[in-house]
Order: structure tokens, then C-alpha cells, then sequence
């Protein structure tokens, strides 16, 4: 097969592509693996190209077994690592073809899937434990303690209500996920949904001391939405603000109309949810709404949370297209804002 033929059937692979002939020198290489090695690669051998041993010993054990052969091969980069699946395949007259194959999508979701078990396993974990334990003392020790059997139950009353709220947390994120790609098509008033969540939420406020303060637009503000993710949404970040904002202190809630939103590039309406905390670190806020991050463990569980919460928020902006942010500043509050465009 003459070279300019050999050029064009690799030009075609939309994959890295190596030939090495049987001298262990690279033979041709298409613009994908000349984008990942090099454009200086052709006729130089390939231990001095490729480098990596697990590669090489892969190489070589075609050459030497002239069977098929398999290996990773790792391009750390300034962001991020790049993972390759590479096939080493023996041709005739003795040359090898080595073709990789970008799975670095494929293994991050393979890793999220494992992290997103192990967080669950480890959430549903702690109130079973407690649950078995008080089970176990119901039935023993405690089995004629009425004073230690209402005690018990209490607790392990909460404990069921929080696996019910975690439980309840990841149907919503599944779901939220699952339509995450579909625009919303009913118009709604957003006044209207965040007045009804403030006025919902007040009893809550009310037992915790704090009052829920609501500023700006007063007048209906119609945009494409889905009214019961939008309700989810503002419950998510009062009770947020409620939980760890400073006791007894305002809650504001501010809704602003933007004539141009930069970020979406057309009329926006804005919404702030503001607290007068203690702030967050600056260092947390990138990871706020990763699943089940939290910044204190300990006391998110003792106020109820999940950890999923600001991870259906993010979701749910983005399915209908907007933008959330987060500011904060230690010993002044936190301001949690999303911007959804207007119709």
C-alpha cells in the first residue's frame, strides 16, 4: 500500500491514530495524534515519542505476540487529565496500529456514579445505625423504661424523617435531571410563586424568630417556567437562609427586572435571597452546589439538611436557562441570586 493511500485512509479516523512500522518507527500519524504528540512525530521511533511504560509494554507485546492489545494512556494538562483507551492492533508485513480513544467523559460520570453511592451509602448509614441501636435497646435494656422508650422513639422519629427527606431530595434531583434538557412552556407569574413561597414559609420564620422581608418588583412579571420547580427553587433558598442565617434576624427577599442580562443576553428578572449570616469562606462557594457538600457537616444534619438542596436549585436554573450565583461575606451575610429570562 503506496503512502499517500496509508495518509488518507488515517485522515479519515476521526480518532489519534499511530501506524509504526516494523522497524519500531512511526510510519504515519493523522492530525489527531499529531494534536496530541507532536507534528514532528513521523520516522522517529516510538519509545522516544510515546514514552508512558504501560503504553510501550502494550506496543511491544503486539509486536512480540502479534495479538491485539490494550492500555491507558494519561495527558495531565493544566486543567484537567486526559484519558485514553489505546488499541494496538498488528498488521500485515509486521507495522502495528495504534488508535486512541478520548473516555475521559466515560470515566468522570463512572467516578460521579461511585462517589454518588458511596455519599448515599454513607448518609443513610449514620440514622440506620441509630435505629437499630435504639431498636436493639427497646428490645432489651429499655423494654420496661417508659421515660427511656419516649426518649428513644424521639429520636428515632427524627432519624426516619431524615432518611425520608434524603430520600425525598434524590426522587427531586433525579427528576430534575432527567428533564434538565427540556425548556419549560408555560408562562407563570413569578411574583405571584415567590409571594406564595414567602407566605408560606412565614410560620417557619415566625417559630424561628426571623421575619421574611420581600422588596422590589411588585407588579406581575411573566416568564416560560415551570411554576412548581420555580416554588422549589425559592423554598430551597429561604429555608437555607432561614437555617443559617442569624437567629432572629431579616430575611430579605428582592426581585429586580434587568433591561439586558449579559450572561443571557436579553430582559432578565432577578431574584435575591439574602441572609445576615455569618458568611461562607470564600473557599466553599465554587462547591456549594456539588451533591452533598457541605461546609459543616455536623450542624447541617442537626438543622435537617441533606446536602442536596442548592444542587436542585443549579439544576433547575438550568433547565430553564438562567444563571445562579452566590456571594457572601464572612460576619455580614450571604446573597444566593438567580436570573431566569423574561419571555
Amino acid at each position: 500500500m503506496n503512502s499517500g493511500l496509508v495518509r488518507a485512509i488515517l485522515a479519515g479516523i476521526p480518532l489519534p491514530v499511530l501506524l509504526i512500522g516494523e522497524d519500531a518507527r512511526i510510519v504515519s500519524a493523522n492530525a489527531g495524534a499529531e494534536a496530541l504528540f507532536g507534528s514532528a512525530i513521523v520516522d522517529r521511533h516510538h519509545v522516544i515519542v510515546l514514552r508512558q511504560p504501560a503504553l510501550l509494554d502494550c506496543i511491544e507485546g503486539t509486536f512480540r505476540h502479534r495479538q491485539p492489545s490494550t492500555a491507558r494512556y494519561v495527558v495531565v494538562g493544566p486543567s484537567r487529565e486526559t484519558t485514553y483507551r489505546v488499541q494496538a492492533s498488528p498488521l500485515e508485513g509486521g507495522g502495528v496500529l495504534v488508535v486512541f480513544e478520548d473516555i475521559t467523559d466515560m470515566e468522570t460520570a463512572g467516578q460521579m456514579r461511585r462517589d454518588f453511592v458511596a455519599n448515599v451509602s454513607h448518609e443513610l448509614r449514620t440514622p440506620l445505625t441509630a435505629l437499630i441501636g435504639f431498636i436493639e435497646t427497646l428490645k432489651g435494656a429499655a423494654r420496661d423504661d417508659a421515660a427511656a422508650r419516649a426518649r428513644f422513639l424521639d429520636i428515632m422519629e427524627r432519624e426516619a424523617m431524615r432518611m425520608n427527606r434524603l430520600v425525598a431530595d434524590l426522587l427531586s434531583l433525579s427528576r430534575v435531571e432527567a428533564a434538565e434538557r427540556v425548556r419549560p412552556t408555560e408562562t407563570v407569574d413569578v411574583t405571584a410563586l415567590v409571594k406564595a413561597a414567602i407566605a408560606a414559609l412565614r410560620p417557619i420564620a415566625a417559630d424561628q424568630g426571623a421575619t421574611l422581608e420581600f422588596r422590589g418588583e411588585d407588579t406581575p412579571i411573566e416568564i416560560l417556567a415551570d411554576p412548581d420547580q420555580i416554588t422549589q427553587v425559592m423554598h430551597n433558598l429561604i429555608e437555607n437562609a432561614l437555617k443559617y442565617g442569624a437567629p432572629g434576624e431579616k430575611v430579605t427577599i428582592a426581585i429586580t427586572r434587568e433591561a439586558r442580562d449579559v450572561s443571557l443576553r436579553g430582559p432578565a428578572v432577578r431574584i435575591d435571597v439574602i441572609d445576615r449570616g455569618d458568611g461562607i469562606d470564600p473557599i466553599h462557594i465554587p462547591r456549594l452546589t456539588e451533591r452533598f457538600y457541605r461546609i459543616d457537616d455536623h450542624r447541617s444534619r442537626e438543622k435537617g439538611g441533606t446536602g442536596l438542596g442548592l444542587a436542585i436549585v443549579k439544576h433547575i436554573v438550568n433547565r430553564h436557562r438562567g444563571r445562579f450565583r452566590i456571594e457572601s461575606e464572612r460576619g455580614v451575610g450571604s446573597r444566593f441570586s438567580i436570573s431566569l429570562p423574561e419571555r
